[in-house]
């Protein structure tokens, strides 16, 4: 009798043993790989548009009007085009001299999509503008004549990324400070994309805000650092609608006309460039004719005309916001 219960014993024993080294195994296979590696779910990841609540096949787009606050041509010529509803987003430019017109114009719409066109660079030949940040803060960011660097290949070349990120988050709190209410953030002249660095500081930026970035597929063929550096729950828009200098003022309509024709199921967002052609705007950018004076006011008058209205009409294109992205981030 003795003896079975000794054998007993052994038999727990050993069996505790095994049950003890598997724990110690599977704890140790999985501190050896780092967090993330493994799949959240078995299930596929849903498309933007699902994940939005729409069928796969819907073609949504985002009509966005860049470079708000940097004239009062362009505050004007946008907000005329939102009233159409043909228009229905568009970014701020806060370190720009007619901030606190566009600004008034958004605490009087708290509703109007308005994202910030995050800026660190100023193209124009002799309408300048510098950081919202001292030189003695950001003193990467600054040309030899005090101003911001007049392209995006200038000031990814010069600039420090981390004084980069500082001036953009002062650019976010100033914009706060005078009531917008950001939806979403973007880059002017795409200057935050040229660098995996530069890029790294708008995802921590966008991700510490809880905003949704201009992010589009189609960028990763190009930036292949940006698909490395998106994570799950960011957000990533399919295309992006942008006309380019080769198209000529007759083939203007014709050239987006075409472009919703061929818009792709999914998430696609169209940039425009509003302002009306007079005086103000012609001195701006004069020597400039590339998202000129002229090139803006084409823009204005296709994105608020009929044939614009009956294209998207015609192609069951549905328009939806940055406000609406964002709700899949907050």
């Amino acid at each position: 009798m003795l003896s079975m219960l000794e054998d007993a014993l052994k038999v727990k024993s050993r069996a505790l043993i095994i049950l003890l080294v598997a724990a110690v195994l599977c704890a140790s296979n999985v501190v050896s790989k780092p967090h993330g590696l493994y799949p959240q779910s078995q299930t596929p990841a849903k498309a933007l548009v699902e994940r939005l609540g729409y069928p796969p096949d819907t073609r949504l787009l985002i009509v966005h009007a860049d470079d708000l606050a940097m004239a009062h041509s362009i505050n004007a010529a946008t907000t005329k085009a939102f009233e159409t509803g043909l228009v229905n987003s568009g970014s701020i430019m806060v370190p720009c001299p007619w901030l606190l017109e566009i600004a008034a114009y958004a605490r009087a719409n708290p509703n109007a999509d308005l994202g910030l066109h995050l800026t660190l660079t100023s193209e124009w030949k002799l309408y300048r503008w510098g950081p919202v940040l001292s030189r003695d803060r950001v003193s990467s960011l600054f040309d030899n004549g005090g101003y911001l660097y007049p392209t995006e290949s200038e000031a990814a070349a010069h600039i420090n990324p981390k004084e980069a990120e500082a001036e953009i988050r002062a650019q976010i709190e100033r914009a706060k400070s005078f009531g917008i209410q950001p939806t979403h953030l973007d880059s002017h002249m795409g200057t935050l994309y040229q660098t995996k660095e530069l890029f790294e500081v708008l995802i921590r930026v966008g991700r510490d805000n809880k905003l949704p970035m201009r992010i589009a597929r189609e960028q990763f063929a190009t930036h292949p650092y940006l698909k490395d550096l998106v994570g799950p729950n960011d957000v990533v828009i399919d295309n992006v609608i942008s006309i380019e200098p080769s198209v000529t003022p007759e083939g203007w309509s014709n050239y987006y006309v075409d472009a919703i024709k061929k818009l792709s199921p999914g998430v696609s967002e169209m940039i425009v460039h509003l302002a009306y052609d007079n005086e103000e705007m012609k001195n701006i950018a004069f020597e400039h004719p590339n998202w000129g004076s002229e090139w803006r006011q084409r823009d204005f008058q296709f994105v608020t005309s009929d044939t614009f209205r009956d294209a998207l009409r015609a192609n069951n294109i549905r328009l939806i916001t940055w406000r609406e992205l964002g709700k899949l981030v907050r």
